[in-house]
Formats: C-alpha cells, structure tokens, sequence
C-alpha cells in the first residue's frame, strides 16, 4: 500500500507538468497571433499615414470648370416695373332696344370688320309700320302737288299749301324715326376688332342694356404701370419702353409712354404711367401682367459676366475668378493629361440690372479678370481648377433659344 503512494504522486507530477506546457503554447499562439495582427495593423497604419503624406503634398484633386472673360459694355439704363395690359378700344356690345333674336350673325372669337352686323332682332311690327308711313308719304306728296297747281291758278288758299307740305314733312319725319328705330335693332360691331365669347341665343328676348359680347381692338394695346414717385422728373411722354411677358422666350414687345398721371397715390405714392404697345408675334391679352423697362436716353459703363458665374448665398452673392497658382502655394502644377492646375478665388461681387444671359456687375470684378461659369457650385475659396472647353457654354446678350 505504502509503495503505491509515489507512483501517484508521481502520475499527477506528469499531468501537471503537461497541462501547464498546453497553458504555455496557448500562449505562444495567442501573443503570435497578436503580434501577427499589430504588425499588418502597423503596415496599414504606415501605409495611411504614406498617403495622406502624399495627399497633402499633392492637395485636392483639381475640379475641372470652363470660364470667360468679365468684359467692359455700355448697357442702356431702364426703370423696371410690373404692368397690366389693356386694350386700346374695347367694350361691351349691348342692346339699345328690346327685342327678341331672330338671327346671330357671329361665333365666340371672330374677328369683325367695323359696321358689320353681329345680331338681328325681330322688326317685323316696325317694317310693317314702316310700310304704312311709305304709303301716306307717296299719297301726301301727291296731294300736295295738286296743291300747288291749285294755288298757281289760285284756286286753293295758302293755308291749304301749308297744311299738306306740313303733312309730307311729318310723315317724311315719322318714317326717319322708325327707320332709326329699325337701324337700333340691328346691332352692329362699332369698330374693327376680335369678338369674346357670345351671351345671346336664337329666340332669347333683351332687355335695354343687356349684353350680347365683347370685342377688342387688335390694333394695339396700352399697358398700365406705375414707378416710385421719385423718377417723376425722369420720365416723359414718348421715352420708348419694352414690354416682355413673364417666362417667356419671345423678344419684348416695343413701345413708348403715351401719359404721365400728374397725381401722385398718397397711399403707395407712386406715378400712374400708360404705354402704347405695337402688336408682336405673340398676342397680349387684356388683363396679363408683363414685365416693363422704360429706356432712359443715357447709358451707362458696366463689367458683364455670364448670369452662370453668379453664385447666389443668402450671404451675399460672389463669383470665382481664375487665377494662377502662387509660387508658396502647395499642390500639383500639372494634370497627368498635361493641363495647368490653376485656382479659383471666391470674389463677393455687387450685381445690377440683367441683360439676355449676362448680369452687370456694379463692384467686384474688373475687366479681363476670368470667372467660372460653369461648374461654380463645386468650388470653395482658393480650390484647384482645370479649365475645359468641352464644358464651355455660350451666352449672348440676345439668346434666340429653338422652340421645342
């Protein structure tokens, strides 16, 4: 029993010394693999830091932009404002007489010549009248000329003389009145122009003053605006206006202030003003709000880019102006395809008035000087450009855009 004890012990002794060499490679594998994964963690980590090295040396990559040049124009000076169209003649064709409709003479929309007739009513009490007052005039002329036989013979006094040219006159007058009255049922376009949309149908009875259409002239039209009370003094009858409808592609119409109002609105203290317009290839209607700029006799020098450098913010608006890149500046000089790397300058500019495609700009830019016009929303102060011509564009002080 005794001899067995040692063996034990020494059993376990073996055991122990096997499962702490397990321990012991466990963990020569685990710091192996650590090891492992902090080396190709550290190569990455090199790697990285290796690029943005390289990165910051060779900065951002350029964007590409096309530009054109800020150039020096002498632009007209306008006054805008928003108008109304009116017509130059129009009204409302109403009766002047009952009556009830036995013919219409015109559809919805026609164009009239003056005097032609648009409705009739019915006149057939009147001409059956008429008629009658025919046959007593024929009659009463008839009478007085025995009359006058007589009295040549003195056979019939003068106050029988009197009394039957009296009579032709009375009935000669009668007969007018009712012609007049045949004429009023009649109704008739007072002057040349295009007819709205008809009121009336066949058999309908009027009243006095009920309407039967509109017309409207289509020689021309006015449009009616106003402007601040302080260009009172700059504004006169016959200076030429443009008229151009809103969103619309056609040339402005052209025309000249035909009436100053000299009353002033006390509640917007602005001046009524009316221009004559000359009718163009697209039609003004009464009623349209338009788009007007009185031409002023002076112009003005200003420095034109294309409205596509613009950048509006509601910080202000600005342009980027090309440049060269500074001799201290970091960065690439050249593309792998050979183009100059250049940098684009964020300019805050002060913009006027708009002409065709370009915009005037009253402080800022100065000729000569090269601005972004394509590719502006992309770009940050000092950010490195390439010019391209194949995203050039080009803008005209008179666009003729094609009709699709």
């Amino acid at each position: 029993m005794l001899d067995a004890v040692p063996a034990v012990i020494k059993k376990t002794r073996g055991r122990t010394r096997v499962r702490i060499l397990r321990y012991i490679l466990v963990i020569v594998g685990v710091l192996a693999v650590i090891g492992g994964l902090g080396a190709i963690k550290g190569a990455q980590i090199k790697q990285l830091m290796d690029f943005g090295a390289e990165s910051e040396k060779n900065g951002p990559p350029p964007e590409t932009v096309s530009v054109d040049t800020a150039t020096d124009d002498q632009w007209e000076v306008t006054l805008p404002a928003v108008g109304s169209v009116a017509s130059a003649k129009g009204v409302a064709v109403t009766t002047e007489v009952p009556g009830k409709v036995t013919r219409i003479r015109f559809d919805s929309g026609d164009e009239v010549e003056a005097g032609e007739v648009l409705v009739d009513l019915d006149t057939s009490v009147e001409r059956a009248q008429l008629a009658s007052l025919v046959s007593r005039r024929k009659l009463a002329r008839l009478t007085l000329e025995r009359t006058k036989k007589l009295r040549k013979g003195r056979a019939a006094p003068e106050a029988q003389l009197d009394a039957d040219a009296s009579a032709v006159r009375t009935l000669e007058a009668d007969i007018a009145a009712l012609r007049a009255q045949v004429a009023k049922k009649i109704i008739r376009a007072p002057f040349a122009g295009r007819l709205g949309i008809r009121q009336v149908d066949l058999g309908e009875y009027l009243n006095p003053g009920q309407a039967v259409t509109v017309l409207e002239s289509v020689e021309g039209v006015y449009v009616d605006f106003t402007l601040p009370q302080g260009k009172l003094g700059a504004v006169k009858v016959g200076m030429p206006v443009q008229v151009q409808l809103d969103k619309s592609e056609a040339p402005p119409f052209e025309g000249a202030v035909t009436a100053v109002d000299p009353n002033i609105d006390p509640l917007t203290r602005t001046i009524q003003l009316r221009a004559s317009v000359k009718p163009g290839d697209v039609e003004l209607r009464p009623g349209m709000f338009v788009d007007v700029r009185v031409v002023m006799p002076d112009k003005t020098k200003v420095v034109m880019v294309p409205a596509t450098a613009v950048v509006h913010a509601p910080y202000g608006d600005s342009v980027f102006v090309v440049e060269d890149k500074p001799a201290d500046d970091p960065g690439r000089r050249e593309t792998d395809d050979g183009l100059t790397v250049k940098i684009a300058r964020q300019q805050f500019v002060r913009t006027g008035h708009s002409r065709g495609d370009y915009t005037a700009i009253l402080d800022g830019v100065k000729a000569g000087q090269k601005v972004v016009i394509s590719g502006a929303f992309k770009l940050r102060n000092k950010s490195p450009v390439v010019v391209s011509d194949e995203v050039a564009i080009a803008p005209s002080l008179n666009p003729d855009p094609p009709n699709r």
